[in-house]
């Protein structure tokens, strides 16, 4: 017996009924995609880098680049209904992180979440989420945080007006480079991520570049960072460096290199969310510190410093992970409402 013959609300819906339902393509107009390229002629799937960037980096960030963490598509309707297609290239699965935040999908209408598509480990998915009808609304939907993408497809009410979104209040993203936590492990569903949490609250588009244990501070992942458009940088890849010393070879370096090309960005350093302060975590952090005090020393006026330890109060941390390293939902909030401050200052 299944829990889901016992109780029906545990039941996985993965097919749409509707008649007057009409399918569009996700990555075509009046449809916007942000955070992740689209598929193309060279590329078939959605990522959040171009392949060629990707690897030169390292084999972890070419793989992770498929999966589409921060990656939405916004639009608004009066559609009683928003129903999706996804295919995709492969299923995760991972033993301490829901599915749903693996390979679901959130939907969220003027900032308020709706519904889940909840997935059921196949290749290909149908659901749909029903909204009350005869109102206008911007809706946006979270992309898998851990799963690669190859097609989405929108589900519509025949009847139904479909246009562009409503912009972001800050429409240059602001990027976000780090560790497994960056990239979402182990929300149970998109949009429950930090940046997900900071960009309702603050109106901004992002790009997640968290590559969970990839993302170490390589020279060549500076540059391609420096070329890409934005409104504030948030270096947060202290849990990839495998110890301090290497945390003290790249952090200033990897800071410099995008510098040259971004001398004005602002630029907020995290320490890793952990308690307690072990001699470890303190040695990373004064790494962390130092670039900062270097930076403000040099007459950098736009680098902030945030201190991942103060994310959690003690009693808070017992609940705050999954494995005392990867947030849960509540985690990442209070990651949010500890990083919202600074980052608003930095773009509001």
């Amino acid at each position: 017996m299944k829990i889901s013959d016992i109780d029906s609300n545990l039941k996985i819906k993965s097919s749409v009924s509707e008649k007057n339902v009409r399918f569009f393509n996700a990555s075509e107009k009046p449809f916007s995609v942000h955070g992740v390229f689209v598929p193309d002629k060279e590329e078939n799937y959605y990522r959040r880098m171009p392949h060629s960037a990707a690897k030169q980096v390292n084999a972890g960030v070419e793989y992770l680049a498929k999966n589409t963490a921060g990656g939405r598509v916004r639009f608004r309707t009066n559609s009683p209904y928003v129903a999706i297609r996804a295919e995709y290239p492969e299923v995760c699965v991972m033993n301490h992180m829901a599915q749903c935040g693996i390979q679901g999908f959130s939907l969220y209408a003027d900032d308020v979440f709706v519904g889940s598509f909840i997935p059921d480990r196949k290749k290909k998915y149908e659901g749909i989420i029903y909204l009350p009808k005869g109102k206008m609304r911007n809706i946006t939907i979270y992309f898998p945080l851990y799963n690669s993408l190859s097609k989405l497809y929108i589900g519509l009410d025949k009847g139904s007006e479909i246009l562009e979104e409503i912009p972001y209040k800050i429409a240059s993203p602001v990027v976000f480079y780090g560790s497994s936590i960056t990239q979402g492990g182990c929300a149970s569903r998109p949009g429950t991520d930090y940046e997900g949490f900071l960009s309702r609250a603050l109106g901004c588009d992002y790009l997640n570049l968290g590559f969970s244990g990839s993302a170490k501070g390589e020279i060549f992942h500076a540059q391609y960072i420096a070329g890409l458009d934005m409104s504030a940088f948030v270096m947060d890849y202290d849990h990839n460096a495998p110890n301090a010393e290497h945390l003290e070879k790249t952090h200033e370096a990897f800071f410099k290199e995008f510098r040259k090309a971004k001398p004005d960005t602002p630029v907020i350093f995290i320490s890793r969310p952990e308690l307690p302060r072990t001699e470890d975590r303190e040695k990373r952090f004064a790494v962390i510190k130092k670039t900062y005090d270097n930076a403000v020393a040099n007459g950098d006026k736009n680098v902030y410093l945030i201190d991942g330890g103060t994310f959690f109060k003690d009693s808070e941390f017992n609940d705050a992970t999954v494995d005392n390293c990867h947030p849960t939902d509540f985690g990442f909030y209070l990651m949010a409402k500890g990083i919202e401050p600074v980052l608003a200052n930095c773009i509001l």
